[in-house]
């Protein structure tokens, strides 16, 4: 995987998770009502090693390690805001996990469990265990579906489905909506209307005369 931009297209990585977090599959998306009360973000709990501190409810704490492990790869801390793990995505993806069950669960260990398997193939370790350039080694086979090999169809989609609730963990987090460049929702003492420069990228006007 590359760190700066994704291998088809271009995009920073950091701006592709935002669409995917701003268009993530209904299997994903976040209950409303008393469901999305008790969904809200969980405020990390790791001690100084980023060993699980709360109680899991869905992985074990290998697992979790991995979760954790893998959500930093995803989306690491840069100069505008912390990692996922510092935000509380792998502490989300339990609690999703846990409400949610069933397929996507399944879906979700069987993935880390190949994460494993894998290296150890390979490397004789786990995932966690195993070196930066042999964890980026493992996911450049899955990372981008379209160079996938048929045989690692099922660890794309795995890979697919935990990329999504990485970013939808972040980008509902305190922490991912402080770095979106819209920070709509705000109060303000009068409103002037939209900016000038942004009704000139639109292409509309309040006159409806062309800008």
């Amino acid at each position: 995987m590359n760190d700066d931009k994704t291998a088809e297209g271009g995009l920073n990585r950091r701006d592709l998770l935002k669409v995917i977090g701003a268009a993530v599959p209904g299997a994903l998306i976040a209950p409303t009502g008393v469901a999305a009360e008790a969904m809200k973000m969980p405020k990390p709990s790791t001690d100084a090693e980023g060993q699980a501190t709360a109680k899991l409810q869905a992985l074990n704490e290998h697992e979790w390690n991995t979760a954790r492990l893998l959500s930093d790869i995803i989306l690491p801390a840069d100069e505008r805001s912390g990692s996922a793990s510092a935000a509380g995505v792998p502490e989300f993806i339990d609690d999703w996990l846990a409400f949610r069950g069933g397929d996507l669960l399944a879906e979700i260990r069987g993935g880390l469990v190949w994460l494993d398997l894998e290296c150890n193939r390979l490397f004789q370790r786990d995932f966690v265990d195993c070196s930066a350039d042999q964890q980026k080694q493992i996911l450049d086979r899955i990372a981008y579906p379209k160079k996938a090999a048929p045989e690692d169809a099922n660890a794309v989609a795995f890979f697919n489905h935990f990329r999504d609730l990485v970013a939808n963990g972040f980008y509902t987090s305190k922490e991912g909506i402080k770095d979106l460049p819209y920070l709509g929702n705000q109060m303000v003492a009068e409103w002037k209307g939209c900016p000038p420069e942004v009704l000139a990228k639109l292409g509309v006007s309040y006159d409806g005369t062309k800008p």
